[in-house]
């Protein structure tokens, strides 16, 4: 048991997406996302809002890597828009588009952060979306051929690689639910398939980095489903918290995907869950036998996302029940319960069942944000959200879990999908119009918490 808050080789960092921040949507020979087509579909998002400018990071980007030095990270995490690079997909590559993230990397390095690299964060080129997207099987050496691309550019200089973030959510709301881009609503066999697709893609790409990359880190970040023992003193209701958390649920609605466990079976366990057997019978057998092989590769961490969690019990069988939301109980401007104890154990269950070093690839509140009179923006519910979550992520460590490194979602205020610009994310404030640049409170304070690896997140 340690009894420091964090190890002393922790890193801290905060993240963003390239559809979220960068803008630039149509500039220096950038093709159309399937998130640039999807804003344009009448009642798709919020007000109306598209990611064409956004935060303007494409052209601001020095200027915010000196706004990272000046709030003291270690890390930042981005992602790559796949048509900067590759315009229609695949064949063609786009020089200025390699150059811009080249440069990016660059300046990193220079102010000592270290760059980890999500090669896809949700926004597929609209040219392969047009021949099928995920539901392609070809898609995975498409994704396996850009990847290459970018590792031959950045390899000598990025060493950590997400291959995929939150892959159950594009596919669940952009393949399900029809509420993200690309909009669709399809079968549970196609949503599967689907989902294959992106671990095959997955699979692929680990082997290829291992040979282009021998020293790189590669892992994937997951979404999580977290179910929390309302009585943690009950060995029962805390087995049946850790199943519900480890093996997915199968409701009869698009929620079904929403769970890590088709992801995370599979890449770390050679497996699918075995649920898939009951509900799509004859499903495994139409995938070559060879797949499951290709996407069971050893990987170096495992990354997960935490914002909130469910609180429940286990029944008189040992099934787990949600507890139903006590009334008034906190939410966040997003509408999302506050449950800070599903940091600890999300991270018990997952380093318990994974038995590899953890990373926390976002985590954060939206709030309600604005310049105040003075020029400041006092988000103190914010620090407060920061400092439950940290405090238990910091229990975790004490209890024997191995843990890596946090990122702040996010950096800075951005285009948050389909909510468009109504939420408020970040560490920074962007005002949208004159694109001015404030440093929250909270950034101030994640500073401090930075220089002492943590240790203002203690109990007193």
């Amino acid at each position: 048991m340690s009894t420091s808050p964090f190890p002393p080789y922790f890193v801290w960092g905060a993240a963003t997406a390239a559809a979220q921040i960068e803008g630039a949507w149509n500039v220096d020979g950038r093709g159309p996302s399937i998130w640039d087509a999807f804003c344009k579909l009448p009642g798709a998002v919020l007000d109306g809002d598209t990611t064409a400018t956004a935060c303007d990071f494409y052209h601001r980007w020095a200027e915010d890597v000196s706004l990272m030095q000046e709030i003291g990270l270690q890390a930042y995490r981005f992602s790559v828009s796949w048509s900067r690079v590759l315009p229609e997909g695949r064949g063609r590559i786009n020089p200025a588009g390699l150059d811009y993230y080249s440069r990016l990397v660059d300046a990193l390095l220079e102010a000592d952060i270290q760059p980890y690299l999500t090669l896809y964060h949700w926004d597929l080129p609209e040219a392969l979306q047009l021949q099928g997207g995920w539901l392609n099987r070809d898609i995975a050496d498409w994704f396996t051929d850009y990847s290459v691309v970018m590792a031959d550019a950045l390899g000598d200089r990025v060493k950590h690689w997400i291959t995929f973030n939150e892959p159950q959510i594009f596919i669940g709301h952009g393949h399900a639910q029809g509420i993200h881009a690309p909009g669709l609503k399809l079968p549970d066999e196609q949503v599967m398939l689907a989902a294959h697709h992106v671990n095959l893609a997955h699979g692929r790409r680990v082997q290829q980095l291992r040979t282009l990359v021998p020293d790189a880190q590669i892992g994937m970040a997951v979404a999580t489903w977290i179910a929390i023992p309302s009585r943690e003193e009950d060995p029962a209701c805390v087995a049946a918290a850790r199943k519900a958390t480890l093996e997915p649920e199968w409701y009869g609605d698009p929620r079904t995907y929403l769970h890590q466990a088709w992801w995370t079976k599979p890449t770390l366990k050679g497996r699918y869950p075995e649920l898939l057997d009951e509900k799509l019978p004859g499903f495994r057998d139409s995938l070559p036998e060879t797949d499951l092989a290709e996407i069971h590769q050893p990987l170096d961490f495992f990354g997960f996302n935490y914002y909130f969690g469910r609180l429940g019990e286990a029944d008189q069988n040992g099934r787990w029940c949600e507890d139903k939301a006590a009334v008034g109980s906190p939410k966040s401007m997003f509408d999302w319960p506050l449950h800070p104890r599903g940091m600890y154990w999300a991270s018990r269950f997952f380093f318990d069942e994974y038995q590899l070093p953890l990373y926390v690839y976002e985590n954060g509140l939206s709030s309600m944000d604005w310049v105040s009179l003075d020029g400041k923006v006092h988000d103190a519910q914010r620090i407060d959200f920061l400092t439950r979550h940290l405090r238990e992520f910091s229990l975790a460590h004490q209890d024997g879990v191995e843990l890596a490194g946090y990122f702040h979602w996010s950096l800075m205020d951005n285009f948050e999908w389909a909510q468009g610009y109504h939420e408020r994310f970040g560490l920074i404030h962007v005002d949208y119009q004159s694109q001015k640049r404030t440093l929250k409170a909270s950034a101030h304070w994640y500073r401090a918490l930075i220089e002492g690896n943590g240790s203002c997140v203690r109990e007193h």
